[in-house]
């Protein structure tokens, strides 16, 4: 049984129409496969669906989904950014779409002691993601300060809010934070870091949200691991939470690059894993 939830096309910052992933997916074996475009945001972005294209792409994922019912089961999904004081709440979104699953994330900080709503939004979040480790550097001096111990406890308690507001189907990418870090401005293993990521894991557990394995870091050369990183997945083994192993896919062929983590859950001896969701 082959699955992916995590599933990025044209319509947000992926390369493909979404037709071209359910024809590399039935060809490669796959039984189930989900859509999660980067749900929209109210300010102009390069990597979200754009507003007016919204239903346009959940009425599209629909039509496959019927389609090709005897072959593949498709599932409608969004990855949601939570925003604090612009996007917290994901309803009106998976109402309006009629989702059947959300991916909770955070890829965009806000530092609440400054933060004017009125403001230029934009030019007021703390970018974690993309593949320019500038941008990151850049936007924690212009948002932080330069205080990466602050930013980063803002990450997790923006993260801990987010799973306590909507409780999404599948926990995006938990450690996302470390990405552009690579050990310069803090190590994994020190303490602070250690209990601010733990006491999100179990807030996980104790919401029984599935928490996914994701491999992109390690595909596209930006990280040594997955997302979370091994240790904090053996932890995960002792709270019982379930995961699903995700590639975060944006191309067709990035759908089936699990980087080998379904062998490292099966030699860790991780009790809990799905190879299909059911909602």
């Amino acid at each position: 049984m082959l699955s992916n939830y995590h599933t990025h096309s044209n319509y947000c910052d992926g390369k493909c129409a979404p037709q071209e992933y359910v024809d590399y997916a039935v060809g490669h074996g796959f039984t189930h496969l989900g859509f999660s475009g980067h749900a929209p945001v109210p300010f102009e972005s390069s990597f979200a669906i754009k507003e007016c294209n919204y239903l346009d792409y959940c009425n599209e994922i629909r039509t496959l989904k019927e389609r090709y019912a005897d072959r593949i089961e498709i599932r409608l999904g969004l990855e949601v950014d939570y925003i604090t004081a612009v996007q917290e709440d994901f309803a009106p979104l998976v109402e309006r779409g009629q989702l059947e699953y959300t991916i909770g994330s955070i890829h965009l900080i806000t530092n609440p002691e400054e933060f004017d709503a009125k403001g230029d939004i934009a030019n007021q979040l703390w970018f974690i993601d993309g593949p320019l480790q500038e941008r990151y550097d850049e936007g924690l001096q212009r948002i932080f300060h330069g205080d990466i111990r602050k930013g980063v406890t803002t990450y997790f308690r923006q993260y801990n809010a987010m799973l306590l507001k909507n409780r999404p189907t599948i926990a995006g990418h938990v450690d996302k934070i470390v990405m552009h870090n690579r050990g310069r401005y803090f190590d994994y293993n020190e303490r602070w870091f250690r209990d601010l990521l733990y006491e999100t894991i179990e807030l996980i557990a104790q919401l029984g949200i599935v928490c996914e394995i994701n491999t992109r870091g390690i595909y596209k050369g930006r990280h040594d691991d997955y997302y979370p990183a091994r240790q904090t997945i053996r932890h995960m083994n002792t709270l019982g939470i379930p995961v699903t192993v995700a590639t975060d896919a944006h191309h067709p062929t990035d759908l089936d690059k699990f980087e080998g983590a379904y062998e490292f859950l099966r030699e860790s001896g991780y009790k809990n894993v799905l190879e299909k969701l059911d909602f």
